[in-house]
């Protein structure tokens, strides 16, 4: 993952959130491509984004670039308080963890939110 998710989620306002949306599309954004080349990843994609709606309450508006920043944040460090690390290059998409698969799910929401995130 080229760059990592910065600054302390409690302190995320709306331009700290689309510089973390953006770090993210950057570090895993390669996750929608190869998900419209494997069915698998697309169901895993799939299901982890109604998580991440579920999660946000967002089945009646789009959640905000600070909420999905926030969770993305939450997320990444719940998985280092556990000993997870993210990758040191490329993600293999063939066989994504649970925390690639659930930051990619933030990932789609916030590209559907906000097109520039691409």
């Amino acid at each position: 993952m080229s760059r990592q998710l910065a600054g302390p989620p409690g302190e995320t306002n709306p331009a700290m959130a689309h510089d973390v949306l953006a770090a993210l599309a950057d570090a895993i954004g390669s996750g929608l491509a190869a998900a419209g080349r494997q069915p698998r990843l697309l169901a895993l994609l799939d299901q982890h984004t109604a998580a991440v709606r579920d999660s946000l309450r967002a089945d009646v508006r789009p959640p905000s670039a600070v909420a999905l920043a926030r969770y993305a944040h939450g997320v990444r460090d719940a998985a280092r308080e556990h000993g997870w690390l993210p990758p040191d290059g490329p993600v293999d998409w063939a066989s994504p963890d649970w925390v690639l698969t659930r930051l990619l799910a933030v990932h789609a929401l916030a590209r559907r939110g906000w097109p520039a995130l691409r």
